[in-house]
């Protein structure tokens, strides 16, 4: 089994900056994308960001330029970096990620339980 657990959201003043969390764990041989998606209320999720293991990063067009993904693959976790936060971030966000588990290998596409993020003044 593979196991997503997400953190960091909260209720934050427009204007305003938080950073997300997902850590991954079991038995993982390697992970190739992560990305992170965000669902609002009586919206379809949406992607927000993406990042390769080879470094390569994308972004939605309402995301770009405020936020910034990275990832820590020694630590098996990708973070969501977002800055100058607009009511319209308002939403549950969530980490996928998409690998290879270990022993028996074969690939996964998990996601994290999600964390809500309030933009609010």
């Amino acid at each position: 089994q593979v196991q997503l657990v997400e953190s960091g959201g909260g209720l934050v003043q427009p204007g305003g900056s938080l950073r997300l969390s997902c850590v991954a764990s079991g038995s993982i041989a390697s992970i190739n994308d992560m990305a992170w998606y965000r669902q609002a209320p009586g919206k379809q999720r949406e992607l927000v960001a993406t990042a390769s293991s080879g470094g390569t990063t994308s972004y939605a067009a309402s995301a770009k330029g405020r936020f910034t993904i990275s990832r820590d693959n020694a630590k098996n976790t990708v973070y969501l970096q977002m800055n100058s936060l607009k009511p319209e971030d308002t939403a549950v966000y969530y980490c996928n990620v998409r690998g290879v588990r270990a022993v028996p290998y074969y690939l996964f596409d998990q996601w994290g339980q999600g964390t809500q993020v309030t933009v609010s003044s």
